[in-house]
């Protein structure tokens, strides 16, 4: 059995659950293959973006670290996937809505919470349809450019403040966004953590839609001419 090396020093990213899950929830599951597909799909959906959040069944058979958790034969996990999650849908820990469309049929999973069941509401009632292209790629393996070389390749030399800067960032943004946001500011010759950290604070707070990928005149403007003008070269 591989050993576990412990978790990393300093801050790391958590993923929430809630009370009634250790509570409530967890005293009844008796199969370990439905206990890590529910946790799956809380760790899933919290690295999402937007009020209703859902996963696709590929999104669960997609990500091999979750199949080889299930078996180490691919046919295997793939029964064993089936079998897990019918029966967290049975328990009532996840919602499963089938969606027909002139492209795919699929199933949506969402957590069985109030948003969740709205969700399914809507849908149902034809007051929203999913966006399967615009989704945050998730998966256990994914292996993301680490902040702190990123940073160094592109921005400048780490140092203390930095490295404490960069850590909160990671709480408090998703790791794509950090990303996106130093290739931004990369490419308008801001090699500075104060412009991406504006960035990033903009996107949390006024979202990070089309339009803010864009790099408009107003944009422009405002970093060329505001108080990060001192960082800009131009």
């Amino acid at each position: 059995m591989p050993r576990f090396a412990g978790f990393p020093s300093g801050k790391v990213r958590s993923t929430p659950l809630p009370a009634p899950f250790f509570t409530d929830l967890l005293p009844q599951i008796d199969h370990l293959g439905e206990l890590k597909v529910t946790l799956y799909a809380f760790w899933f959906l919290d690295r999402q973006e937007g009020q209703i959040r859902f996963l696709t069944q590929a999104d669960f058979s997609s990500d091999r670290k979750l199949l080889q958790a299930l078996s180490p034969f691919d046919d295997a996990a793939h029964i064993a996937l089936a079998d897990a999650l019918a029966r967290a849908v049975q328990r009532g820990s996840l919602l499963a809505a089938p969606v027909t469309s002139q492209v795919q049929d699929l199933t949506l999973y969402f957590l069985n919470s109030a948003r969740g069941r709205a969700a399914i509401k809507a849908l149902q009632n034809g007051d929203w349809s999913p966006d399967l292209d615009n989704r945050a790629v998730v998966a256990l393996e994914l292996e993301r450019p680490n902040i702190y070389r990123l940073y160094e390749e592109n921005i400048g030399p780490l140092t203390p403040l930095i490295s404490d800067a960069l850590r909160e960032a990671e709480l408090n943004f998703p790791a794509e966004w950090i990303e996106e946001a130093m290739k931004k500011a990369v490419l308008k010759n801001a090699r500075h953590w104060r412009y991406v950290e504006t960035i990033l604070t903009r996107w949390k707070e006024k979202g990070r839609d089309d339009t803010d990928r864009r790099d408009s005149e107003k944009d422009r403007r405002r970093y060329i001419e505001g108080e990060l003008a001192d960082f800009v070269e131009h």
